[in-house]
Protein backbone atom coordinates (compact mmCIF):
# COMPACT_ATOMS: atom_id res chain seq x y z
CA UNK A 1 0.00 0.00 0.00
CA UNK A 2 2.74 2.37 0.19
CA UNK A 3 3.68 2.77 -3.83
CA UNK A 4 -0.52 3.60 -3.54
CA UNK A 5 -0.28 5.91 -1.41
CA UNK A 6 3.25 7.74 -2.72
CA UNK A 7 1.53 7.43 -6.21
CA UNK A 8 -1.43 9.81 -4.69
CA UNK A 9 0.46 11.89 -2.98
CA UNK A 10 2.36 12.82 -6.18
CA UNK A 11 -0.77 14.47 -7.53
CA UNK A 12 -1.59 16.24 -4.08
CA UNK A 13 -0.77 16.24 -0.53
CA UNK A 14 -3.77 15.23 2.08
CA UNK A 15 -3.80 14.66 5.50
CA UNK A 16 -1.77 11.48 6.38
CA UNK A 17 -5.23 9.97 8.65
CA UNK A 18 -7.97 10.91 5.38
CA UNK A 19 -5.69 9.32 2.72
CA UNK A 20 -4.90 6.10 5.11
CA UNK A 21 -8.59 5.81 5.41
CA UNK A 22 -9.18 6.37 1.65
CA UNK A 23 -6.79 3.94 0.99
CA UNK A 24 -7.80 1.27 3.73
CA UNK A 25 -11.42 1.26 1.44
CA UNK A 26 -9.41 -0.05 -1.61
CA UNK A 27 -9.26 -4.15 -2.04
CA UNK A 28 -6.34 -6.45 -3.57
CA UNK A 29 -7.53 -8.73 -6.36
CA UNK A 30 -5.70 -10.86 -8.31
CA UNK A 31 -6.42 -11.33 -12.36
CA UNK A 32 -5.32 -13.34 -14.92
CA UNK A 33 -3.60 -13.16 -18.20
CA UNK A 34 -6.04 -12.41 -20.89
CA UNK A 35 -8.69 -11.75 -18.15
CA UNK A 36 -11.52 -9.89 -19.59
CA UNK A 37 -12.85 -6.83 -16.71
CA UNK A 38 -15.09 -4.94 -18.53
CA UNK A 39 -16.91 -5.13 -21.61
CA UNK A 40 -18.88 -2.80 -24.05
CA UNK A 41 -22.17 -2.39 -22.67
CA UNK A 42 -21.53 -2.78 -19.11
CA UNK A 43 -21.23 -0.43 -16.46
CA UNK A 44 -17.87 0.19 -14.79
CA UNK A 45 -18.26 -0.49 -11.48
CA UNK A 46 -14.29 -0.04 -10.08
CA UNK A 47 -11.06 1.91 -10.35
CA UNK A 48 -7.97 0.08 -10.34
CA UNK A 49 -4.74 0.81 -9.65
CA UNK A 50 -2.45 -1.30 -10.85
CA UNK A 51 0.12 -2.97 -8.49
CA UNK A 52 1.76 -5.52 -10.90
CA UNK A 53 1.13 -6.29 -14.52
CA UNK A 54 -0.15 -4.86 -17.66
CA UNK A 55 -3.78 -3.93 -19.35
CA UNK A 56 -4.86 -2.50 -22.01
CA UNK A 57 -8.11 -1.05 -23.53
CA UNK A 58 -9.33 -1.39 -26.46
CA UNK A 59 -12.70 -1.65 -29.18
CA UNK A 60 -13.55 -3.82 -31.69
CA UNK A 61 -14.69 -2.57 -35.41
CA UNK A 62 -15.51 -5.40 -37.39
CA UNK A 63 -12.91 -8.24 -36.13
CA UNK A 64 -10.03 -6.05 -35.99
CA UNK A 65 -9.18 -5.00 -32.10
CA UNK A 66 -7.97 -0.84 -32.03
CA UNK A 67 -6.06 -0.50 -28.28
CA UNK A 68 -7.20 2.82 -26.66
CA UNK A 69 -4.81 2.67 -23.70
CA UNK A 70 -2.20 0.84 -22.10
CA UNK A 71 -2.30 0.59 -17.94
CA UNK A 72 0.50 -0.66 -16.26
CA UNK A 73 2.23 -0.04 -12.45
CA UNK A 74 1.90 2.75 -10.88
CA UNK A 75 -0.88 3.83 -12.82
CA UNK A 76 -4.79 3.71 -12.32
CA UNK A 77 -6.88 1.94 -14.63
CA UNK A 78 -10.49 1.18 -15.43
CA UNK A 79 -12.93 2.71 -18.15
CA UNK A 80 -12.62 5.92 -16.53
CA UNK A 81 -15.40 7.63 -18.42
CA UNK A 82 -18.08 4.96 -17.38
CA UNK A 83 -16.28 4.84 -13.86
CA UNK A 84 -17.42 8.39 -13.20
CA UNK A 85 -20.19 8.89 -15.32
CA UNK A 86 -22.12 5.63 -14.39
CA UNK A 87 -22.62 4.92 -18.08
CA UNK A 88 -22.24 1.99 -20.25
CA UNK A 89 -18.57 1.19 -21.50
CA UNK A 90 -18.13 1.45 -25.03
CA UNK A 91 -14.86 -0.57 -24.81
CA UNK A 92 -12.54 -3.43 -23.51
CA UNK A 93 -10.98 -3.66 -20.43
CA UNK A 94 -8.42 -6.25 -20.82
CA UNK A 95 -5.46 -7.61 -18.69
CA UNK A 96 -2.40 -8.79 -21.23
CA UNK A 97 -0.43 -10.35 -18.10
CA UNK A 98 -1.31 -11.54 -14.86
CA UNK A 99 -1.85 -8.78 -12.44
CA UNK A 100 -2.20 -7.48 -9.33
CA UNK A 101 -4.38 -4.74 -8.46
CA UNK A 102 -5.89 -2.38 -6.33
CA UNK A 103 -9.82 -1.60 -6.97
CA UNK A 104 -12.52 0.78 -4.90
CA UNK A 105 -16.30 0.60 -5.89
CA UNK A 106 -17.96 3.98 -7.41
CA UNK A 107 -20.14 4.08 -4.39
CA UNK A 108 -17.46 4.12 -1.88
CA UNK A 109 -15.09 6.17 -3.79
CA UNK A 110 -17.81 8.84 -4.60
CA UNK A 111 -19.07 8.57 -1.11
CA UNK A 112 -15.22 8.82 0.40
CA UNK A 113 -15.15 12.00 -1.96
CA UNK A 114 -18.25 13.49 -1.07
CA UNK A 115 -17.05 13.75 2.84
CA UNK A 116 -13.03 14.55 2.21
CA UNK A 117 -12.48 17.60 0.01
CA UNK A 118 -8.81 17.03 -0.66
CA UNK A 119 -9.74 13.56 -1.78
CA UNK A 120 -12.22 15.15 -4.50
CA UNK A 121 -8.99 17.35 -5.13
CA UNK A 122 -6.34 14.96 -5.26
CA UNK A 123 -9.42 13.43 -8.15
CA UNK A 124 -9.56 16.30 -10.34
CA UNK A 125 -5.91 16.75 -10.13
CA UNK A 126 -5.61 12.92 -11.38
CA UNK A 127 -8.12 13.41 -13.99
CA UNK A 128 -6.52 16.73 -15.33
CA UNK A 129 -3.14 15.34 -15.39
CA UNK A 130 -4.68 12.27 -17.88
CA UNK A 131 -6.67 14.75 -19.53
CA UNK A 132 -3.00 16.11 -20.38
CA UNK A 133 -2.04 12.73 -22.05
CA UNK A 134 -4.97 11.73 -24.15
CA UNK A 135 -4.80 15.22 -25.77
CA UNK A 136 -1.22 14.48 -26.10
CA UNK A 137 -1.86 11.43 -27.48
CA UNK A 138 -4.86 12.74 -29.66
CA UNK A 139 -1.88 15.49 -31.05
CA UNK A 140 0.00 12.28 -31.92
CA UNK A 141 -1.96 10.45 -33.56
CA UNK A 142 -3.76 13.03 -35.68
CA UNK A 143 -0.31 15.21 -36.63
CA UNK A 144 2.73 13.23 -36.56
CA UNK A 145 3.14 10.48 -39.17
CA UNK A 146 3.46 6.40 -38.97
CA UNK A 147 8.18 7.14 -37.95
CA UNK A 148 7.15 10.35 -35.61
CA UNK A 149 4.46 8.29 -33.70
CA UNK A 150 6.72 5.62 -33.39
CA UNK A 151 9.85 7.53 -32.49
CA UNK A 152 7.67 9.62 -29.61
CA UNK A 153 6.41 6.65 -28.49
CA UNK A 154 9.79 4.98 -28.20
CA UNK A 155 10.81 8.01 -26.89
CA UNK A 156 8.31 8.39 -23.96
CA UNK A 157 7.80 4.44 -22.89
CA UNK A 158 10.55 2.23 -24.63
CA UNK A 159 10.47 -0.12 -22.01
CA UNK A 160 6.64 -0.87 -22.79
CA UNK A 161 8.59 -2.95 -26.40
CA UNK A 162 9.48 -5.54 -24.01
CA UNK A 163 6.40 -6.11 -22.29
CA UNK A 164 3.84 -5.59 -24.95
CA UNK A 165 3.02 -7.62 -28.11
CA UNK A 166 3.99 -5.92 -30.98
CA UNK A 167 0.31 -6.51 -32.58
CA UNK A 168 -0.87 -4.43 -29.76
CA UNK A 169 1.91 -2.09 -29.60
CA UNK A 170 1.16 -1.45 -33.40
CA UNK A 171 -2.83 -1.11 -33.01
CA UNK A 172 -2.15 1.57 -30.25
CA UNK A 173 0.38 3.27 -32.85
CA UNK A 174 -2.46 3.44 -35.96
CA UNK A 175 0.48 1.86 -37.77
CA UNK A 176 -0.02 -1.77 -39.83
CA UNK A 177 2.20 -4.50 -37.84
CA UNK A 178 4.41 -4.88 -40.78
CA UNK A 179 5.47 -1.66 -40.97
CA UNK A 180 6.01 -1.50 -36.96
CA UNK A 181 8.16 -4.33 -37.21
CA UNK A 182 10.55 -2.58 -40.30
CA UNK A 183 10.45 0.65 -37.91
CA UNK A 184 12.17 -1.67 -35.37
CA UNK A 185 14.26 -2.92 -36.96
CA UNK A 186 15.72 0.93 -38.92
CA UNK A 187 15.18 3.13 -36.06
CA UNK A 188 17.43 2.94 -33.01
CA UNK A 189 16.22 2.75 -29.84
Amino acid sequence: MQSFETFLRSFHTVNKAVLEEYISLWKEVKVAKKQTLTVPGQVEKHLYFIKEGIQKSYYLHGSKEHVIAFAYPPSFSGIPESFFTQTPSRYYLESITEAQLLRISFGQHQQFMEGHREIETLFRKVTEFFLNGVIQRQHEIMALDMEDRFTAFVKRSPHLLQLIPQKDLASYLRIDPTNFSKLINRIPI
